[in-house]
């Protein structure tokens, strides 16, 4: 069957960076890797009843908006999907995904303040996770941009990973030997490496067989301090130290191999400013720290006079949180769907879910006992405009930020606020 190729004149970027035409028949089409003002030729590559997915094939007319993406790696690594375009435009296309996520999921029509920029575009990145595949030969990277199932060679010098993180990925690719022979056997691995502020790396492996050669890895790799493993939900310190010391803007995380810290330090650290200086002055209330994480809100509202309650699941980083909780600061290992209804009602909950966002089960019991005010940290516009709007009656949203953790990506974060109606809390 012949293809199908039209041309198509990019309007805009979708949620996941797209962009968005319409293809000759009028049918939306989504075209990564194309920029607002593209006309390009588009070559057809799955068609749905409503909408269509297509690959660039040419530029005929490329947008002004355009540069020359900075990355070796960028016509085939699906890392950095908008890294043709200036960080500025990014920012604007990200401003309009939390806009357009309200108004069409929320139901809202939400005043969306410009993102706040991350204070580095390039080497931000503190963690990051590679796919290392076995075959005629080894290769180890991200997935492929237009062939997700196949994994792009990247080495250090990929431009998202912070100067110790890349040195430390360089090392490591040359020290695993002949066939990756010192890391575990079999066809794919995940290998996760993070650096702390000082430069102390960490490695995470799963998946495979055994575990290899581990000692070797890290005499050899200067800055590696720990090789762990996870095989089945459980943590093992293969070689090195059994924790990392990060010093977290100001707070001190034990950081073990799965233990959660955003990627960027930087622009994290604007963002929890706001949500600090909208939680406001606590001294004598009532905190719910839901999702919590290692706590660092939670911390740093016990030290601000709350008396704090940290729902957090996942166990290494309840160790984390519980080895530097301040007076004031519980930490509870539990689901939040179980454990917050206890908590409430409360003057204040922090909610910061994973992307998948809040369980039916959270959103009834915020409705059913509100806190007077709810602070939520969101990493996907999508699911937060949805459980905002599931929230409406007892909660009015009064104010959004989003903020640019992850430059050169169509990921944003964003915090909102929310406040109980009067007729809620009485």
């Amino acid at each position: 069957m012949a293809r199908a190729v039209a041309q198509v004149r990019i309007e805009r970027l979708a949620a996941g960076g797209a962009g968005v035409g319409r293809w000759p028949d009028g049918r939306v089409v989504f075209v990564p890797r194309t920029a607002p003002g593209d006309r390009a030729e588009v070559e057809l590559r799955a068609a749905h009843r409503r909408w269509l997915e297509g690959r660039l094939v040419r530029l005929i007319e490329p947008s002004p908006l355009r540069r020359p993406p900075p990355c070796p790696f960028a016509t085939r690594c699906g890392g950095c999907p908008l890294e043709h375009l200036p960080e500025a435009a990014q920012r604007e296309a990200k401003r309009a995904f939390v806009a357009d996520a309200f108004a069409r999921l929320g139901g809202q029509r939400v005043e969306v303040p410009p993102v706040v920029a991350s204070p580095r575009a390039w080497r931000y990145r503190n963690r990051a996770t590679f796919v290392l595949r076995r075959g005629r030969g080894v290769v180890a990277g991200f997935r492929g941009a237009d062939h997700p199932d196949r994994v792009v060679d990247v080495d250090g010098r990929c431009l998202l990973l912070e100067d110790p993180l890349a040195a430390a990925w360089d090392g490591l690719r040359a020290a695993w030997g002949p066939g990756a022979a010192r890391l575990p056997a079999g066809p794919e691995l995940r290998l996760t490496l993070r650096a702390t502020a000082t430069g102390e790396v960490g490695l995470l492996v799963e998946g495979g067989r055994g575990r290899g050669d581990p000692e070797p890895l890290r005499s050899a790799v200067p800055a590696l301090r720990a090789v762990w493993g996870r095989r089945g939900g459980r943590l093992e310190p293969w070689a090195g130290a059994e924790a990392l010391d990060e010093r977290w803007n100001g707070e001190s995380v034990r950081l073990r191999g799965a233990t959660f810290l955003q990627v960027n330090r930087a622009a994290a650290a604007e963002l929890e400013r706001t949500v600090l200086d909208w939680a406001g002055d606590v001294r004598g209330r009532r905190v719910v720290d839901a999702y919590a994480g290692v706590a660092l809100h939670g911390r740093r509202l016990a030290r601000a006079g709350a008396d704090v309650v940290a729902i957090e699941l996942d166990a290494d980083a309840v160790v984390a949180a519980r080895e530097a909780a301040p007076p004031g600061l519980r930490v509870e290992r539990a689901r939040v769907e179980e454990a917050l209804p206890r908590w409430l009602p409360a003057d204040l909950v922090l909610l910061n879910p994973p992307r998948t966002g809040l369980a039916p089960a959270v959103v009834a019991a915020l409705r059913e006992r509100p806190p007077r005010r709810l602070l939520y940290v969101s990493c996907d516009p999508a699911t937060l405009a949805r459980d905002v709007g599931r929230l409406t009656g007892a909660f009015r949203l009064t104010r959004v930020q989003p903020f640019d953790l992850f430059p050169q990506t169509a990921h944003v974060e964003t915090v909102a606020e929310l406040v109980a109606e009067p007729c809620a809390t009485t």
